[in-house]
C-alpha cells in the first residue's frame, strides 16, 4: 500500500459508527484466543465505545472515504497509553496497524508509552515488539495504575512499553 492510498485523520463522534465497525471485525480474531469468560460479541457495545471516546482521541486511517483502522491516544498521569489499535481484518497485514501506531507515539506528550494486550494475542505482542515495545515485568501494578479494567482482563493481559526522548 503507498502513502497515496491512505491518510489518518482524528476521529469525530460522527465517525462512531465506523470505529464500531472496525474494532468489532477486528476482534474477532481473539475469538479462541483470549479466555472464553472475556471474549463477547461485539466485542466492544457501543454505550462502552461512546465511553472510551469521551476518555481518548481516537485516530483512524482511511482508505478513500472507508475507515479501515483506528486507534486511540489518552494521557493518564505520567503516561501515553495506545489504546483499541484495531484494523479490519480484509486491511490487515498490509501497514495500516503501523501507520497508525507510528502517527500516535510521535503524539505521546510523555516519555513513557504504554500498550496493554491479552498476553495469548501473540501476533499482537509481536507488533508492538516490531515497533520497539518491550513487555514489563509490573503489569499488574501498570494495569491498576492506568487503566479501568476488571480484574480478570488484568489476569490475562500483558503491558509493553515504549521510552520516547520527550
Amino acid at each position: 500500500m503507498s502513502d497515496e492510498e491512505g491518510f489518518i485523520k482524528r476521529c469525530e463522534l460522527k465517525d462512531v459508527g465506523s470505529i464500531y465497525e472496525v474494532i468489532n471485525d477486528a476482534a474477532k480474531t481473539y475469538r479462541g484466543v483470549i479466555p472464553v469468560d472475556c471474549y463477547r460479541e461485539p466485542y466492544m457495545p457501543m454505550d462502552e465505545l461512546l465511553d472510551e471516546m469521551r476518555q481518548m482521541t481516537f485516530f483512524g486511517y482511511l482508505v478513500g472515504q472507508k475507515l479501515v483502522g483506528v486507534t486511540g491516544l489518552q494521557r493518564v498521569n505520567d503516561v501515553t497509553l495506545i489504546r483499541h489499535t484495531y484494523v479490519l481484518r480484509e486491511w490487515q497485514r498490509k501497514g495500516v496497524g503501523s501507520r497508525l501506531l507510528r502517527h500516535t507515539i510521535k503524539l505521546a506528550t510523555t516519555r513513557k508509552v504504554l500498550v496493554g494486550t491479552w498476553a495469548d494475542a501473540n501476533w499482537a505482542i509481536n507488533f508492538y515488539r516490531k515497533h520497539g515495545f518491550e513487555p514489563l515485568p509490573n503489569k499488574d501494578e501498570l494495569l491498576r495504575r492506568y487503566w479501568k479494567i476488571l480484574d480478570r482482563q488484568r489476569e490475562a493481559s500483558v503491558v509493553l512499553g515504549l521510552e520516547t526522548n520527550r
